[in-house]
């Protein structure tokens, strides 16, 4: 390598001389730059130096750029706009919207999460962050756009927007639906399998699902084999689906399972309405683009759902 290397033009120079050859004027250049005039005079007479050639014709009338002025203006403008898109760039990126969502965990594994990438293609300049809770928290606290929640009848919000019904019934994997020694005929033989249940706690407060059920039901003084308790949904899923014993399956978040026949409902008829998820998101909120574009995806979805599960997704009493 050549020990005498020229050395490297700075970025200042090269920003200055695009503007005295795109002016022909140091003293335009110099109030574009928000230097002096002397200051550009010196620069371009540095720049020559360096490189050794002339880059300007100086007359007392103006400024000409010679042909070696010319070659190098074109590499500047060139180098100059892939600067420009290069920074337009990077501005888009910290300018993508942001949309936060808080949403109870149940809803968010088994609903939410396996549809969000449909949404994020759709709009993929919106950066999307979802947060999980067991406990609902004002949005105004949260600091989030939307909340996802479980109202009981009656109980949603004004403004609320009703996603689906929550319907719960008891599931289990095939396996242990076809188990002669202990069949699933009617709610009472659940006395022969193990009960997984979600305990969720709710202000330090243990709160178990399948209480509503069994009182529904008349199976309060039932004593199942042996229970399983999972403090998050999608475990007492993965315990259902494992065959470890029989869930109470939400129905929304359990659909596409008893669809695909990786889970099966022993008695369908059996279930019990206990609410309804809805969205709920803040009034200033929902004046923004992408809140309005989430909740009515939400709704699309929500309304996909309700079409499938018109089908046969539950298997009838034997």
């Amino acid at each position: 390598m050549n020990a005498c290397r020229k050395a490297r033009l700075s970025y200042g120079m090269l920003r200055g001389f695009e503007a005295a050859a795109r002016q022909l004027s140091f003293t335009v250049a110099a109030n574009e730059l928000c230097i002096t005039q002397s200051a550009v005079s010196r620069q371009m007479q540095t720049l020559e130096e360096q490189l050794g050639v002339s880059l300007f014709l100086r007359t007392s009338r103006r400024l000409e750029l010679t042909e070696a002025g010319l070659t190098l203006y074109a590499a500047v403008q060139e180098a100059t706009q892939l600067l420009d898109k290069a920074v337009a760039k990077l501005d888009a990126h910290h300018a993508r919207a942001e949309l936060s969502i808080m949403a109870a965990g149940p809803f968010a594994s088994c609903w939410l999460v396996p549809r969000l990438a449909q949404f994020a293609q759709a709009y993929p300049e919106c950066s999307v962050r979802v947060e999980t809770a067991n406990e609902m928290t004002p949005l105004a606290r949260s600091g989030n756009d939307v909340a996802i929640w479980h109202f009981p009848p009656g109980a949603a919000p004004s403004g609320a927007v009703k996603l689906v019904d929550d319907e719960v019934l008891p599931v289990c994997s095939p396996q242990l639906a076809q188990d002669t020694r202990r069949p699933l005929n009617a709610p009472g033989d659940l006395a022969q399998h193990v009960l997984i249940q979600f305990v969720p706690k709710f202000s330090q407060r243990s709160v178990v699902d399948w209480f509503r059920w069994r009182r529904q039901m008349l199976l309060d003084d039932m004593v199942p084999l042996g229970t399983l308790s999972f403090s998050h949904y999608d475990q007492v899923l993965r315990a259902a689906l494992d065959g470890s014993g029989v869930a109470l399956g939400r129905l929304p978040l359990v659909s596409a399972h008893l669809r695909d026949g990786s889970l099966h409902a022993p008695f369908g008829h059996a279930r019990i309405v206990t609410g309804a998820w809805h969205a709920v998101s803040a009034a200033e909120g929902a004046a923004r683009k992408h809140v309005r574009a989430f909740l009515e995806w939400l709704r699309h979805e929500a309304c996909a759902d309700a079409l499938l599960e018109q089908g046969p997704l539950c298997n009838p009493t034997r």
